[in-house]
């Protein structure tokens, strides 16, 4: 039987971000404003209250600032006995009196500072919390935890075993929809939980040596096509941010979306052996008096209400298992082993269309493969690279905490380029007497199967049509557990004429960065193997192409992010090629060249490698 767990996560955020200037406005800023203290507990009692009132447990994340409380630490230890609600403590909410006077700085994110008061900023928060408690907590949490933070703290407090440790694809989009404000770079991790290395937090550990010691939950559960193409803080299972994206009828003031999103994660069990995730880890800031989003409170009240009542209800059905995120954490590593993926073919459930994506995440690797543009990979992330990626003050990535990527269709432009040159993208050609089809231009579908240990996404035949011959070709994408690869075979399944030899040319487009903004690609060295006869193009941006027959295999080496990316195929008679790009274009192409026939299958893998 399937199984849906749901964390229901609250924290009584004294000073909720952005309620200060509400509550306060046209004063003086006080963060210790009684007014401000006050509407802040009252509304994370409503929210408590919401939970509990539908037979949901929560984690009750308490914050820096809510340690001074006396009221917030009773109303967690009744509520802990009660209801059987866990008291964690979260990184966030750090500002409060006590923490501006002993730092001397508005900053609040912890991954931010500098290691040092990284550290120190933990001690402190820990050791509060066990001076009001008696014990230390079992989870923690931010909008983002570097990993050298979740290190410290596990080889210090190693009674943390679960924590909130990234915001899904919260980066430049999210940046520019915050009026270029909100400077918390953090793209390219996963989207549902995943045990994170103690090199880099982004990217799973793939054994023991690797583990970091906790289970990491992602901060908010996010449409996975809405928020890819967009702000996710508009596409997420926290009501509020349905009624942020305006996805609400204003008159009724009813939010089907809302219960589609949730109901799209339980969907995602039929892609994971039986097993899928959701999460709302709310604050008060949400719920003002005053409004936000341009929504009065009643309405921000009425959805927070029925959002618990929907998971109250799948509760009753059996449909669903509220769990504490320490409970949840000692789940995670009975159901799961390192190398098992996360997979999730996901539908447009906003806007009506019929766009799929298909989202594969392990240790090795994080794609995106998008059946608007005939399966093509839109999205790479080289997690077999496992980045010592430092951030923080003091370091070489001050807010910048992504993981970079190879292929990122929204930074480097996808298939459809404006102008000149090309954009990242894996897809393919297919050229017939001088007309060429690329099959970013087909749009199909995709069915998921699982044969063993690796997982399949089977394409709905496409009809690629030339002057004087039509091709319908399948595509089959296929991952294999463990093995930093992904194969792709194309199937002719027809020809108009049968005797028709069509040439197809199987690429990769890639470069590397974090942002939509070009890096130096004067470190990438690409290359062609065939036996012992190797032929390397150091990359100079002068547009240069070299091409090998039989070539065993066609590579980059990306000395910045500690990546190789390699391409190889089936036939020995297929012609190998790398492509360099030039300062309009820096991108780099890899691919091999083949004719194939009715009936006929070309095999191809694309393969990362951590390149020292």
């Amino acid at each position: 039987m399937d199984q849906f767990i749901v964390n229901i996560i609250h924290r009584p955020e004294m000073v909720p971000e952005y309620a200060e200037k509400v509550t306060g406005q046209g004063k003086t800023e006080d963060i210790g404003r009684k007014a401000l203290l006050t509407e802040s507990l009252d509304i994370f009692k409503t929210q408590q209250e919401c939970a509990h009132k539908n037979g949901l447990k929560t984690t009750i994340e308490m914050t820096y600032a809510s340690l001074f409380n006396e009221e917030a630490v009773a109303l967690a230890k009744e509520h802990h006995e009660t209801y059987g609600d866990e008291i964690g403590l979260t990184l966030l909410g750090l500002p409060c009196k006590e923490f501006r006077e002993k730092y001397k700085t508005k900053d609040f994110c912890i991954w931010m500072f500098s290691m040092e008061d990284k550290k120190s900023i933990v001690n402190d928060v820990f050791e509060k919390f066990h001076d009001t408690f008696g014990f230390y907590p079992e989870s923690t949490g931010s909008y983002y935890m570097d990993a050298d933070l979740i290190n410290y703290i596990k080889e210090k407090y190693p009674s943390v075993k679960c924590a909130v440790a990234t915001c899904w694809e919260e980066g430049p989009k999210a940046y520019h929809t915050c009026n270029n404000s909100w400077y918390t770079f953090m793209d390219g991790g996963p989207w549902a939980p995943w045990i994170p290395s103690k090199t880099n937090t982004h990217a799973p550990a793939a054994n023991k040596e690797e583990d970091s010691g906790i289970v990491a939950i992602p901060h908010l559960s996010r449409d996975l096509i809405a928020c890819y193409d967009g702000n996710g803080s508009n596409f997420g299972t926290h009501p509020q941010n349905v009624l942020r994206g305006m996805i609400y009828d204003s008159k009724t003031w009813e939010y089907p979306y809302l219960y589609n999103l949730i109901d799209q994660y339980r969907y995602l069990a039929k892609f994971n052996n039986g097993y899928a995730y959701n999460m709302m880890f709310v604050g008060p800031g949400w719920m003002n008096k005053m409004g936000r989003w341009e929504a009065p409170y009643e309405l921000l009240l009425k959805s927070y209400e029925d959002g618990c009542a929907y998971y109250g209800q799948l509760k009753k059905e059996g449909k669903c298992i509220d769990m504490t995120m320490a409970e949840f954490a000692d789940y995670y590593r009975e159901k799961k082993s390192y190398t098992e993926p996360e997979c999730a073919l996901w539908r447009d459930i906003l806007y009506g269309s019929k766009k799929q994506l298909f989202w594969y995440c392990d240790p090795f690797l994080r794609a995106c493969v998008n059946m608007d543009q005939g399966g093509a990979i839109v999205d790479l992330r080289p997690y077999v690279a496992k980045l010592d990626w430092k951030v923080g003050i003091g370091t070489d990535h001050i807010q910048d905490a992504s993981y970079p990527f190879l292929i990122q269709e929204k930074y480097r432009a996808g298939y459809f380029t404006h102008y000149a040159g090309e954009g990242t993208i894996r897809s393919a050609k297919l050229t017939y007497k001088g007309e060429e089809v690329d099959l970013c231009l087909c749009p199909t579908h995709a069915h998921f199967s699982q044969e063993e240990n690796t997982r399949i996404l089977t394409l709905d035949p496409v009809e690629i049509v030339f002057a004087d011959l039509t091709v319908k070709l399948q595509t089959r994408l296929l991952f294999e557990e463990g093995s930093a690869n992904i194969r792709i075979e194309r199937k002719i399944l027809e020809m108009s004429k049968p005797d028709a030899k069509v040439e197809l040319n199987e690429y990769i487009v890639a470069c590397y960065g974090t942002t939509e903004y070009t890096e130096d690609m004067s470190a990438v060295t690409l290359s062609a193997v065939k036996g012992t006869n190797t032929v390397t193009l150091a990359y100079e941006y002068k547009c240069r192409e070299e091409y090998m027959d039989g070539a065993d295999c066609v590579s980059a080496v990306i000395p910045p992010i500690e990546t190789k990316v390699s391409m190889s195929c089936d036939r020995a008679d297929a012609t190998g090629y790398m492509k360099e790009g030039y300062a309009f274009s820096p991108m780099f192409t890899l691919g091999y060249k083949t004719e194939i026939r009715d009936k006929e299958v070309f095999s191809t893998w694309l393969s990362l490698e951590k390149a020292n």
